[in-house]
């Protein structure tokens, strides 16, 4: 009898948590249409405050330009615009605004996936997450290449084996994949990152794979062969200490600007010059020496190639493309320079009217 009744006892048990999970399946399946119906009007109201928004700002545009409406007006009406549409875009309401199409390259790694969170503690993760893999790469960036130029003088004798220049090239690739992935998933999730960076990651992308092609050979003349290996490892060195600047000083300011509301905080700081004021000064110069550095590397590169140092197609390829990297980000910083200087004039035109009045 009392094995029965422990059979009976358990068989109960299953048919009753059995009845939950159904009627916690039908509470579940209930609450997702409800809120899927909530959800549409809710869509269609973020939908048109979004065109408003820009309606508003096309009809402000055409009376200044119409000299119907006070500039010092038009600027005022414009800082409250651009507030709301930080509001709407950064609050809860943007899960119901249309988000960006992935691009090809999370289809080619995740396929058809959406990326996109709907929660914004999700989204602000995401991008902390982002920040946090650019202080351990900064960081990384400065010591492996470093690790290696000591090595090569005080081991290798001037001339390093393969495997560890391609070990770096294999770290490369993936340090530029992640970053390349991190910042489609920022664009999908509503970041402002510009799209320049997203295509330098993918050039470096490109090169990293290309040089662990590149056969290196230990010879008599390895010394000069791998100088333009030694030279990338030097700015390489440089560029690490830049980003560590960098990812100090423009977080603190881009903290600053979502604080006075004129950033979304899923927005990301420009990869050259949003830094504060009197830091750009210090950052700047750095920036452009590496450029420079940068261009000059690549050329050494295509030199070596043409005069018959070393011949093989990858340090051709491996060379425009270092050019390339260099021209594109110096024109982006100065476009970015030129950016925030025309801010800071308005800003000081805005300050200067209104001491006069």
């Amino acid at each position: 009898m009392a094995e029965e009744d422990s059979v009976r006892s358990v068989e109960d048990e299953v048919s009753r948590v059995l009845e939950q999970a159904k009627e916690l399946q039908d509470l579940a399946a209930s609450l997702v249409s409800r809120i899927s119906a909530e959800e549409q009007p809710l869509k269609q109201r973020a939908l048109a405050l979004q065109s408003s928004i820009r309606r508003i700002r096309s009809s402000i545009d055409s009376l200044l330009y119409q000299k119907i409406l006070d500039p010092r007006a038009a600027e005022k009406l414009d800082e409250d615009l651009h507030r709301a549409a930080c509001i709407l875009s950064d609050g809860d309401a943007s899960s119901y605004l249309p988000g960006k199409t992935q691009g090809r390259f999370l289809k080619m790694f995740l396929g058809p996936i959406d990326v996109r969170a709907t929660r914004k503690e999700v989204q602000f993760k995401v991008k902390e997450e982002y920040n946090s893999y650019k202080d351990r790469i900064a960081l990384l960036f400065l010591l492996f290449p470093a690790t290696l130029l000591v090595l090569r003088y005080w081991l290798w004798n001037g001339c390093m084996p393969a495997f560890p220049v391609q070990l770096y090239q294999a770290w490369l690739l993936f340090l530029y994949t992640g970053l390349g992935m991190r910042e489609n998933i920022l664009r999908v999730n509503g970041s402002d990152i510009r799209s320049w960076w997203i295509y330098h990651h993918y050039c470096a992308m490109t090169m990293a794979l290309v040089s662990l092609t590149w056969e290196i050979k230990r010879g008599p003349d390895c010394v000069q062969k791998q100088r333009g290996v030694e030279l990338f490892l030097q700015w390489a060195m440089m560029q690490g200490v830049a980003m560590l600047l960098q990812n100090r000083y423009q977080r603190q300011r881009l903290y600053t600007r979502i604080a006075l509301g004129k950033a979304q905080r899923m927005d990301v700081v420009w990869g050259e010059s949003a830094g504060v004021k009197g830091q750009l000064w210090l950052l700047c110069p750095i920036l452009f020496i590496l450029q420079g550095f940068e261009a000059y590397v690549g050329f050494l590169l295509l030199r070596t190639a043409f005069v018959g140092v070393v011949s093989e197609w990858q340090v051709v390829f491996c060379g425009m493309l270092l050019v390339l990297m260099a021209v594109g980000n110096f024109a982006n910083t100065v476009q970015t320079l030129l950016a925030k200087s025309r801010v800071k004039a308005k800003m000081r035109k805005s300050k200067t009217k209104q001491a006069a009045d």
